[in-house]
């Protein structure tokens, strides 16, 4: 009998999954495989079956167990069919993802992109919110999920809802509206992301007051600079703190506008920032930027007792939240789960 459900989150370096059964529990850990989407979608289905057999080794369980599978892709996508490349090979833009693998795996499978995953997922690990739940995550860019109260996935009207980087800021640095990486002038990402730390980072080395900063006399190119900055803000030094309170500040602002648009109740904020020794100061600094923006009645209820509206806190899920979605999502495609279950 088919009770158990898988989730894969395809990324560009691994492949993260994970099985639940028909209570929605976790069976075992996370299973990690090499990534090599560029390598063709053909040859990521192999990487994605080899993933289902370690799964079920697993949970004792024969692979014939599985009853469906969730995917989620690192990429823009509609109804199984990817829009855009990211990080992937050509061959998966204009393919139906989904009907291509259930047909390979021979089981019904859903699919969505990997911040709605996660954003599901996150939701799932919080039993006792029913609420509605917008995920943000800073990493290279910044992605974004939504779920409804009740825990309906809001992925809009062909499934491309919720790019929070989009979201437009009128602010200026240096006389200019900075640029994010895919070229688009003042939005969001290109505050807040790793692209946006990057350009941060080269203007603040270039001044003279920090012309003997290690990193201004280190030779290595400003993508490996900025992966360091992480570290330094772990000790408290001053330039790289500064950088992380603009980004703070800039995302709190951000988030106060999001929160005008969707009330969502919970606004949970993942990526690697998550899992720094800086975490508790950052956060901080997230809720000043969204105390300055935000509208008042979206940070407290204005009738006594002036209840909290918005709250703003650390994902919980971490590198499992989309796997985890995923196979949730899988569950609902079959058996026609809401909520938590």
């Amino acid at each position: 009998m088919k009770t158990h459900f898988a989730g894969l989150d395809i990324g560009g370096s691994t492949i993260k999954c994970m099985l639940v059964d028909a209570a929605g529990e976790r069976c075992g850990g996370i299973v990690e495989v090499r990534s090599h989407v560029k390598e063709g979608y053909r040859r990521t289905f192999g990487q994605l079956r080899e993933a289902m057999a370690l799964l079920a080794q697993n949970a004792g369980i024969s692979v014939d167990g599985i009853a469906a599978v969730g995917l989620d892709v690192p990429a823009p996508c509609s109804n199984g069919v990817v829009w855009g490349k990211a990080n992937l090979a050509d061959d998966w833009v204009g393919t139906d993802i989904r009907g291509e693998f259930s047909k390979d795996a021979g089981v019904p499978v859903f699919m969505t992109n990997d911040c709605n995953a996660a954003a599901f997922g996150e939701w799932m690990y919080r039993p006792e919110h029913d609420g509605g739940l917008l995920y943000v995550a800073p990493g290279t860019g910044l992605g974004g999920g939504l779920v409804l109260p009740g825990g309906v996935l809001y992925e809009g009207n062909t499934g491309l809802a919720l790019e929070v980087g989009d979201l437009s800021v009128p602010r200026f640095e240096d006389g200019e509206l900075p640029v994010d990486g895919r070229g688009r002038k003042g939005c969001l990402e290109g505050w807040v992301s790793l692209m946006a730390l990057r350009r941060q980072l080269a203007k603040a080395l270039a001044k003279p007051e920090n012309a003997q900063h290690p990193l201004a006399l280190s030779d290595a190119p400003i993508e490996e600079k900025a992966f360091k900055v992480r570290d330094f803000a772990e000790h408290g030094d001053a330039l790289a703190m500064s950088i992380f309170a603009l980004q703070a500040n800039v995302l709190g602002h951000g988030l106060g506008d999001l929160a005008s648009i969707l009330d969502p109740g919970l606004i949970a904020i993942g990526g690697g920032l998550s899992e720094t020794g800086f975490r508790d100061w950052f956060m901080s600094e997230v809720r000043k930027g969204f105390a300055e923006r935000a509208m008042l009645p979206y940070q407290n209820c204005p009738l006594p007792p002036h209840a909290p509206t918005t709250r703003i806190e650390w994902a919980i899920g971490g590198d499992g939240a989309a796997a985890y979605g995923s196979a949730r999502k899988a569950m609902q495609l079959v058996v026609g789960e809401r909520g938590h279950g």
